[in-house]
């Protein structure tokens, strides 16, 4: 009578158990897929950053100087302070002459002079316009390829869609550590040492943390 009546609750829970495992997989092997690469970066420059002092970089800097025609001057308009991007005829001309992409980035106007700084990762630029005689003045420094991606890491200076990758990247990698966490608890019962392995990946950076970070 005891096995009838608990052979459908049986059924049940396999089932359930079933389903949550199928679907723990999939989302588990789908962020793992979104975020590969990118953890793959983001691993590598973890180790870069942390031995920056040792990695030789070797500055090299680009100047330019330029004279701006009377038409494209006048294009400035009147405006001699505060900040605010320049009129679309200066940054196309400048993009035309040198090596850089303007956009809607604000500049730095006074009477004398328009400022814009340009930075970017691995490396700054920046340009100055005298507003008397035309005279364009754009140098550019870039520091290399580790400096580069140690800059695409900390987000520093790569814009608005490199830090909505950052998001989407980090939101992949919580699915992916949560559905891992779920799985190991469906699997625990089979690998004795599941949970052990958990709390040392929890307990040696906390020890870390208190015996040798003051």
């Amino acid at each position: 009578m005891n096995r009838s009546s608990t052979a459908p609750d049986i059924a049940a829970q396999q089932q359930r158990r079933g389903f949550w495992l199928r679907t723990l997989h999939s989302w588990h092997w789908i962020s793992s897929a979104i975020c590969l690469v990118a953890m793959l970066l983001f691993s590598v420059t973890g180790i870069t950053l942390n031995h920056s002092a040792a990695i030789e970089a070797k500055p090299e800097t680009l100047t330019r100087k330029v004279e701006m025609p009377a038409s494209v001057l006048r294009a400035l308009g009147t405006r001699e302070d505060g900040t605010a991007p320049l009129p679309g005829a200066v940054g196309d001309w400048l993009g035309d002459v040198l090596p850089v992409s303007i956009g809607a980035q604000p500049a730095e106007w006074s009477a004398d002079e328009v400022y814009l700084s340009l930075p970017r990762p691995g490396g700054d630029a920046w340009l100055s316009i005298d507003r008397a005689t035309g005279a364009v003045e754009y140098e550019r420094t870039t520091r290399g390829v580790v400096a580069y991606l140690n800059d695409l890491h900390k987000g520093r200076n790569a814009g608005a869609a490199w830090r909505w990758f950052i998001d989407v990247f980090a939101l992949a990698c919580l699915v992916f550590c949560i559905t891992g966490l779920f799985l190991l608890q469906m699997h625990a019962r089979q690998r004795r040492m599941t949970w052990p392995y958990v709390a040392l990946g929890l307990a040696l950076p906390l020890l870390l943390a208190l015996l040798f970070i003051h």
